[in-house]
């Protein structure tokens, strides 16, 4: 047997993810390895209230992305982490000084940070093992909903049939602003013209919010949440208070209150593509970049 420890960063809009991974395979064995994740660790560093309301990032926030990049390589030192890739999505590519901070964490912690597209996280996402979720008869449109940006994959039949990004996402949404009013209507018309023509197709939901309200919901994992139970949940979140989110349904601060766009995204979505189940695989980019990081060999 041979143990690969690999760690994935994902720096995301509403927080910072570290994922260590030990890599199983068995040797003269043709079985595919086996992930498993030793520890995950997340910081809520808010980046796009920086970048989506001021277009750049703060001081105080540059000096805690340094504080927790500095923090991450002693945890992966005391891992034994053999090696590890760092990815920053929407917050960091639109902050007017997004490539400026990537330059200065890496000249003080030696951590390189790849600044990646909307297509890029999409792939890197859909990369991820979905065996265990879709069948091959069947269609699914994968949906991530991050802070800064939503991407969108439907594929059928085991192929990838398109995919987009949209500039909508949770952190964003707590800003109300008139002009997400015509993102969400280029959703809705991408959506319905991709789908028009499949029939039995469900949705993959992928994010942290999603996963918090599959683990509320307390299905074992395999099984899919219906689009009845997602209404429920959105009317409950909606009737809920800040803090009445924080102290009945033990929500972190910053989850109090992204999660609440972040449901209605998923719903809508499924509303428009006529999807009546989500499957939630828990998974999302530093997962992908773990399995990237381990096939580039």
């Amino acid at each position: 047997m041979k143990i690969e420890k690999l760690a994935g960063i994902d720096i995301g809009s509403n927080a910072i993810r570290l994922l260590l991974v030990n890599v199983i395979t068995e040797q003269n064995n043709n079985q595919k390895p086996s992930f498993k994740k030793s520890a995950l660790v997340r910081v809520p560093i808010r980046l796009g209230a920086d970048t989506f309301l001021n277009g750049k990032i703060s001081e105080e926030n540059k000096i805690r992305m340094i504080k927790a990049m500095e923090a991450f390589k002693l945890l992966m030192e005391v891992h034994g982490v053999q090696k590890y890739k760092a990815c920053a999505t929407s917050a960091m590519r639109e902050a007017s000084n997004g490539y400026k901070v990537a330059n200065e964490i890496f000249e003080k912690t030696s951590v390189k940070i790849d600044i990646i597209d909307g297509t890029q996280e999409a792939k890197i996402i859909f990369g991820t093992d979905l065996s265990t979720v879709i069948t091959a008869k069947n269609s699914y449109l994968y949906v991530d909903v991050g802070g800064g940006s939503t991407e969108i994959t439907l594929f059928s039949k085991g192929k990838i049939i398109n995919a987009k990004s949209f500039k909508i996402g949770t952190v964003r949404l707590l800003d109300d602003n008139k002009e997400f009013k015509n993102i969400w209507k280029s959703i809705e018309l991408w959506v319905k013209e991709n789908t028009k023509n499949l029939n039995r197709i469900s949705v993959i939901g992928s994010g942290g919010n999603i996963n918090k309200i599959f683990k509320i919901s307390g299905k074992p994992m395999g099984k899919p949440l219906y689009l009845s139970y997602i209404k429920d949940q959105l009317e409950l979140l909606s009737n809920l208070s800040y803090e009445e989110r924080i102290m009945q349904l033990d929500l972190n601060p910053d989850r109090a209150d992204v999660i609440i766009p972040a449901t209605k995204i998923y719903l809508s979505i499924m509303e428009w593509s006529g999807a009546n189940k989500i499957f939630v695989p828990k998974i999302g980019l530093a997962d992908g970049i773990v399995k990237n990081l381990y096939y580039e060999k």
